[in-house]
């Protein structure tokens, strides 16, 4: 790097309309992880049923999740300044709603609009680092950067979440967007630049609208399926209505002119094997924040503030090998091979804990600690080739749209998994206490098997790595080059964080509390 380059105000500028979007992306990280240890509390405070608790967290779920493809591309069309800013005023406007709310109706109303912000604000952040960030040492920067943000943001989350909730209430933490969210629309208006987007040539309403409605309906039905069962009719009805209706999306977009979604994409062999392998990948790590959070609290008695330092260790972990570790490795043996390495780590890590939590005894030292450290290194090694995988061949065009399936397969995937692992924990513990099994010896045996099922989700991520991934391409140096001094690229870790539905697996068997 030249002097000049360093004294560019351009590339200044750049680095500082970074530090807005990646502002935001922490206020996204820290609302979904301060929500999951303030459950109970709200759950009394506003005296809401189990049931309907769960649509705290999955009303998020469904807007962010079933508007992620068409905000991708809309930024790519209209711009993704504009986008962005949107998305974080609703966001910010909703967070405040949600503060205020006195009423379950308001608090589940005031979250499905956080989602729609998030969804907006979100779309454009790895977009805005893929078109803005040369590759190479910059993009791997700025990527690095991205993941510190979402890893150290999602435990500051679950300690904030616990101080707030102890101390002082519920209410307050959603408080904490405020602030953040007004910083990042201030600096996101100053700094960002007003690129325009590709127009809309006559934007795919009809397009968007199927997309959109088949994914609320989807993601609808999947959440529900662990309350309602898998074969119920409303959950089967959810699911055939969501296939038609992509089946009809897909045969539109091949029709016309200017598709929302262009079926080209589909042909970025990369992008589409190593979303595959996401799912797979996101669906074990799902397991390890749902059941490890509701083991140590239930089963080792530790308050929030406690879980949240529990896992404080994995987040460490995993900021750690961001800084050149695994960019190091990825230049030495490709981005294949460090998947292959993350993915045996993750597996073996998923494996420990189901033992430690079904069938071994002792406190969080050593072998809960072993197993959560190996789940951060398994990560850290996993998700950064995922994501250079990904991204490698888009173009920017396409950059807004790309972002928006990286997220979406995290979201979805992740709902089909929580509602998979849960209800199969779920029928473990009533099974073992119909038979007279001690109901919390019954809910750690559940919680055992919904570990031993994540992980053979990462079995199967490893299936599909070699038989979607080619060696020869991939096995090469990663694009991402990290030089001497400069830190290293990595990818987001953000559904688990983000998402995780805090219900208990046993939910209705009245299973013992610790204080």
């Amino acid at each position: 790097m030249t002097e000049p380059d360093v004294a560019d105000p351009t590339r200044t500028r750049r680095w500082l309309a970074l530090l807005a979007v990646l502002t935001s992306q922490l206020m996204i990280v820290l609302d979904g992880n301060v929500l999951n240890v303030a459950l109970p509390a709200i759950q009394e405070d506003l005296k809401i049923s189990q049931a309907s608790l769960t649509w705290v967290v999955n009303a998020y779920l469904v807007s962010y999740g079933s508007l992620l493809l068409v905000t991708g591309r809309l930024g790519d069309l209209i711009g993704r300044k504009s986008v962005f800013l949107a998305g974080m005023a609703i966001f910010t406007a909703a967070s405040a709603g949600c503060g205020l709310a006195t009423s379950e109706e308001i608090l589940v109303a005031a979250r499905f609009a956080q989602g729609v912000g998030g969804a907006l604000a979100s779309a454009a952040v790895l977009a805005f680092i893929v078109t803005d960030f040369p590759a190479g040492q910059e993009r791997g920067r700025a990527m690095n950067y991205y993941m510190i943000i979402t890893v150290g943001g999602g435990s500051i989350g679950l300690l904030l979440g616990g101080l707030f909730t102890q101390l002082l209430s519920w209410h307050w933490i959603f408080a904490i967007n405020l602030p953040i969210g007004v910083f990042s629309l201030i600096a996101g208006m100053r700094l960002i630049p007003a690129r325009p987007g590709t127009g809309t040539g006559g934007l795919d309403v009809v397009g968007a609208l199927l997309v959109t409605v088949a994914a609320v309906i989807g993601i609808a039905g999947i959440v529900g399926a662990a309350d309602h069962g898998w074969f119920s009719a409303r959950t089967l009805i959810a699911g055939a209505v969501a296939v038609v209706l992509l089946a009809a999306f897909f045969a539109w977009e091949a029709r016309v002119a200017n598709p929302i979604v262009p079926l080209r994409i589909l042909r970025q062999r990369a992008l589409v094997g190593s979303a595959a392998i996401r799912s797979a990948a996101i669906s074990g790590v799902f397991g390890v924040f749902f059941f490890g959070t509701l083991f140590l609290q239930r089963v080792l008695g530790y308050n929030a503030i406690e879980t949240g330092l529990a896992f404080l260790p994995q987040s460490l972990v995993i900021i750690f090998f961001s800084f050149g570790i695994t960019t190091r490795l990825m230049d030495r043996l490709g981005a294949r091979s460090v998947l292959i390495s993350g993915l045996v780590v993750l597996t073996a890590s998923l494996v420990l804990l189901g033992w430690f939590q079904g069938y071994g005894s002792g406190g969080y030292f050593p072998w809960l600690f072993i197993a959560l450290m190996g789940v951060g290194v398994g990560a850290a090694l996993t998700f950064l080739p995922l994501l250079t995988i990904a991204m490698r061949d888009v173009p920017p065009a396409d950059a807004g749209l790309a972002s928006g399936i990286v997220n979406v397969t995290m979201q979805i995937s992740g709902a089909i998994a929580l509602a998979i692992l849960g209800t199969l924990a779920n029928n473990r513990t009533e099974g073992l206490i119909a038979s007279g099994h001690d109901p919390l010896r019954a809910f750690a045996a559940g919680s055992a098997f919904g570990m031993f099922v994540g992980a053979g989700f990462l079995l199967l991520g490893l299936l599909l790595t070699f038989l979607l991934l080619r060696p020869s391409r991939l096995d090469a140096p990663a694009v991402l080059v990290h030089q001497p001094g400069e830190a290293a690229p990595t990818a987001p870790l953000e559904a688990p964080i983000v998402i995780a539905r805090q219900r208990p697996v046993g939910a209705g068997n009245d299973l013992p509390l610790h204080d």
